[in-house]
Order: C-alpha cells, then structure tokens, then sequence
C-alpha cells in the first residue's frame, strides 16, 4: 500500500471523487493552474480541464456563493477557502445558504458542498494564517464539521464529505500536511514516511463523518481532541507515563458521542484539548457532554487545555500552541484529584 502525505492523500480524494462522478467540481483561489498553495490540488486541472478544477477571484464570499448555487443546482462542488482565518466574509452564505436550505424548502432542495480550509498554527503563520475557527461551524444547525489528525482519515472522510448530500465543513491541520508533530518544534520534522497511518489506498474508500476513533488505547484517563492535538496529546501520554486512551473525534459535529461516553465510563476522568481560543471553544461543548453523560462515573473534574484567549501571536507561537508540557500537566492534574 502506498505511503502518502496528507496533502497528497488529500490530493488523491479529490482525484478519486473527481474521475468518479462528473458533478464533482474543484475551485478556489490559486488551486487551478498553481495547484493550491499547499498543493493539495497540484495537476488536477490539466487532468480534468478547466471546467472542472479552476480558479476563482478573491471573494469568499462569492466562492462559498458560487458552491451553494452549483449545489442547489446538482453540483458537488469542493470549494477551497486558502487559509481558514479568510473564510469570515463567506460565513453569511455558509450559515444563511449552504445549512438552511435543505430546511427553508422542505426538502426540495440540498446543498452538497465541500468547504476545505486548512486550519491552525505550528507554521509561524501569526494572527491571520494560524486559526481554528472549528466552533463558529459546529454551532450551526445543518453543517457538518470534519477535522482529520492523518493521511488515512483525510482521504476517507473528504471522498465521504464530498458524497454527502448535507454541506461539509472540512477542516485540514496544516501543521500536519507533511508529517506528524508532537508538539517540540525545537526538534527535527518528521515525515509521514513509515507511519501506518499514511497507508492509503490507492482507490476509493471512505470513514463515516460521524465516527470517532481511538487513537491510543488506555485506561488511565480519557482524552477527547482531534487534529494536530491527537498528536501532541499522545506525545504527552508517552512524556508522563500515564496510561492516557486519546479519542480522536474527527468528526466534530455531528459527533460520535457513544464512543466518547464509552471510553470516560471507564477511565473515570476526561482532558480537553483542542488549539483553539479557550472560551466558548468546541471543548466547553465536549465537557458540557460529558458531564451530562457520565456524571456519576467522573473522579475528578474535567480538565482543558486550549489556546488563551488573544489573537494567535506571531512572536510568542509556542506558548500559545498546547505543548506537550501543558498536556501533561492536566493530565497529572486530572490522575491527582
């Protein structure tokens, strides 16, 4: 089985998805002729032609209006926002069009899009190149929001997102396009080569949006997180020697909640972690959860750790960024309570 990297894997999707159905089509800034500035689109155009893999103007929200008509009309369009911190003047059309449509006409009509931005920091990209703006889409009604941690699940669920008749919002770590990251930036890069999770097939295949996975078996305490957090998370575990069971959600919304509620049953305690801005982020959802659902079974209070509440710096990167030092911490905080 081929080794790729998450861009390629990703590239390999819309590949698959593109030669499948001649209603998928690809658009965006720079991810025709450039091939994207990741590249996660590189020859798709001189594949498929120009009808199909294009570019458009800086407009997001003319880009995410464009999907919305193409989708009402028949279309799967995947719409590519280039960083997701430029997806804000498109938001409008996402919440008001792509979730409501489906509900404003009973049904008639469906919005089949695929929104792909790459998201979050790691990369010294500053206040607008490093955001994980994954809560303002989780709190909508009628999207579905998608955040993958690796190779394998970035090309099942985008070919799943893309064949889905609901509007996907699907979010790329940046941080992980090219190999995993623990979190210690002071060391080397590592790649995805040798890593099982960047066997990808060739062909098509696809993971359920709404499936969690366990990406580190344990029983000490249960982590719930997903993208570039997965990673350092599981760093953390290693560093501390606590027997942490890392929960890697994927899809954020809908979500798997069984699998979630499973695994703090039995370990009896729970850490948040996401990259985020703290307040109203996706885990203070996650801990309202599980304190609904596992009360009883808790042994001590939930612990989270997130990004502080500032604009992302560009000078002071890895003391926004949860390390594994600040992970391990709660974990510690979490196992002596």
């Amino acid at each position: 089985m081929p080794t790729m990297t998450m861009i390629q894997a990703i590239r390999s999707a819309l590949d698959v998805a593109l030669g499948r159905d001649a209603d998928v089509v690809v658009f965006g800034q720079d991810v025709g002729y450039f091939g994207g500035v990741f590249r996660c689109t590189e020859g798709l155009q001189a594949k498929y032609g120009k009808t199909r893999v294009f570019d458009t103007p800086i407009t997001e929200g003319g880009i995410v209006g464009t999907a919305i008509g193409m989708a009402a009309y028949g279309l799967r369009p995947v719409a590519e926002i280039q960083f997701a911190d430029y997806v804000y003047p498109g938001y409008d059309q996402i919440v008001s069009g792509a979730a409501r449509i489906r509900y404003r006409s009973a049904g008639d009509f469906t919005s089949p899009l695929t929104l792909r931005m790459p998201c979050g920091g790691g990369i010294y990209g500053g206040q607008t190149h490093s955001q994980s703006p994954e809560a303002i889409f989780t709190h909508v009604c009628g999207l579905r929001t998608v955040m993958p941690s690796n190779p394998y699940d970035a090309k099942g669920l985008l070919i799943a997102a893309i064949e889905c008749d609901d509007p996907v919002i699907f979010l790329e770590p940046k941080r992980l396009y090219n190999g995993p990251f623990d979190g210690h930036h002071e060391r080397p890069v590592v790649s995805w080569k040798g890593d099982p999770h960047a066997e990808v097939p060739e062909g098509h295949y696809t993971v359920p949006l709404d499936s969690a996975a366990v990406f580190r078996p344990g029983r000490g305490l249960t982590v719930l997180t997903y993208g570039t957090m997965v990673w350092v998370s599981a760093c953390a575990a290693e560093e501390t020697g606590i027997d942490a069971e890392i929960i890697d959600l994927r899809g954020l919304w809908p979500m798997d909640l069984d699998t979630v509620v499973a695994s703090v049953k039995k370990t009896g305690r729970c850490v948040v972690v996401h990259e985020a801005t703290r307040t109203s982020g996706f885990g203070a959802e996650l801990a309202a959860l599980v304190q609904e659902h596992c009360f009883w079974h808790l042994e001590a209070p939930i612990e989270r750790v997130t990004g502080w509440d500032t604009p992302y710096p560009h000078a002071q990167e890895w003391q926004y960024f949860p390390g594994p030092d600040r992970v391990g911490a709660a974990y510690r905080r979490a196992m002596e309570a």
